[in-house]
């Protein structure tokens, strides 16, 4: 997030961050998203329906302008009525080579795997779990003895680079 943030300071940028949400009113990020001046929204959805939980982000994002999403570190399933909705203006960052590895636990499968390379991609979110189109990639080696948060730690770095650029391209289609 806050790399997407910085991205969009940047002199040619094609976009804004307008609004910071998360599932998580205690994020740290939420605090440094409003330290910046961005417009923040929290919302546990501890004991809601997903779908008022879903109208609830629906309505902030709505509310503050925003015309696409950048998920940055939500680990949560979007239903689909909420995809549909947003269709073709959802993104997200996933920390493998995608197709491979959707889900959970990306660097200990592409090490028990044993990749040369794991990495970090870009996607356009649809119903599928990580399965919508890649529209950019990041490939980090497998060092020997790696170590999944080794590997994590390496693959971040790369995210904070690829995503905003990747997002800047696909806004300035």
């Amino acid at each position: 997030m806050m790399a997407l943030v910085e991205g969009a300071r940047s002199a040619n940028a094609p976009y804004e961050v307008a609004l910071v949400a998360s599932d998580k009113p205690d994020a740290a990020g939420l605090v440094w998203a409003a330290e910046q001046g961005i417009l923040t929204f929290a919302q546990s959805p501890k004991g809601m329906a997903k779908a008022d939980y879903e109208a609830a982000i629906h309505s902030a994002l709505r509310a503050a302008g925003v015309e696409a999403i950048a998920l940055a570190g939500y680990m949560r399933l979007l239903s689909d009525d909420f995809v549909a909705r947003w269709r073709g203006r959802i993104v997200n960052i996933h920390p493998s080579l995608l197709p491979l590895y959707k889900g959970l636990d990306t660097h200990q499968r592409a090490i028990d795997a044993g990749d040369t390379h794991g990495g970090c991609s870009v996607h356009l979110v649809t119903e599928e779990l990580d399965g919508g189109e890649v529209l950019g990639q990041a490939r980090v080696p497998i060092l020997p003895g790696d170590t999944p948060d080794a590997l994590a730690e390496r693959v971040l770095a790369e995210e904070h680079k690829l995503y905003p650029r990747i997002v800047a391209e696909w806004l300035s289609r």
